[in-house]
């Protein structure tokens, strides 16, 4: 991946009103293997290309982590409650998922299981298109990136399907809310 499309997409970010204040404070997270992900990166550098309004269509901030030795539903919502209380000057909802955990709910939500995770990075390459296939997380005065599939199709507003974990009416629900909201982007049938 193009050193310059990551700094594309580190100057969209750090113009954002709800993404930068939250790599800014990172350090208030502490959760481990942490990690700022998915719908709101893509969907800010979609505002943001498509000349739209820097929050269009941002329901909500992902951040998921990796703990294993805690798998509770409880611990989890506790993290999610400490985040949104620590961030509560951010006019969004914050998501805050243990992706240790998630084949212990999936198969209920989605109708299949799937094997757990060995890691974010490794749910991070599960996530449904390629463009929301991403994360960031401040390290070493800097930030660090998880883009299994590179740039390009975040970048070029291509929604394509990453068809390693997800159904095809998972995607098209996407795909139909996504469209509605960023017509402009281009949209890659199921294949």
């Amino acid at each position: 991946m193009a050193d310059s499309q990551f700094q594309q997409l580190q100057a969209v970010v750090n113009e954002s009103q709800l993404l930068s204040p939250l790599l800014q404070r990172w350090r208030e997270i502490a959760l481990p293997d942490a990690w700022l992900v998915a719908g709101a990166i893509a969907q800010t550098v979609w505002n943001q290309a498509f000349g739209f309004a820097r929050d269009q269509g941002i329901n909500d901030i992902d951040i998921v982590y990796f703990d294993a030795s805690d798998l509770s539903e409880d611990a989890e919502a506790k993290h999610a409650a400490r985040i949104r209380t620590a961030f509560s000057d951010l006019p969004i909802w914050i998501d805050v998922k243990n992706e240790a955990r998630v084949h212990l709910w999936y198969e209920a939500k989605f109708g299949y299981p799937i094997e757990p995770y060995k890691s974010t990075v490794d749910a991070i390459a599960t996530f449904p298109t390629t463009a929301t296939a991403v994360g960031m997380r401040p390290h070493n005065g800097g930030l660090e990136l998880c883009a299994p599939f590179g740039l390009s199709d975040l970048l070029g507003g291509v929604v394509r399907a990453n068809t390693r974990q997800i159904t095809r009416e998972v995607y098209e629900r996407k795909v139909e809310r996504w469209i509605n909201v960023w017509p402009n982007l281009t949209v890659v049938s199921w294949v």
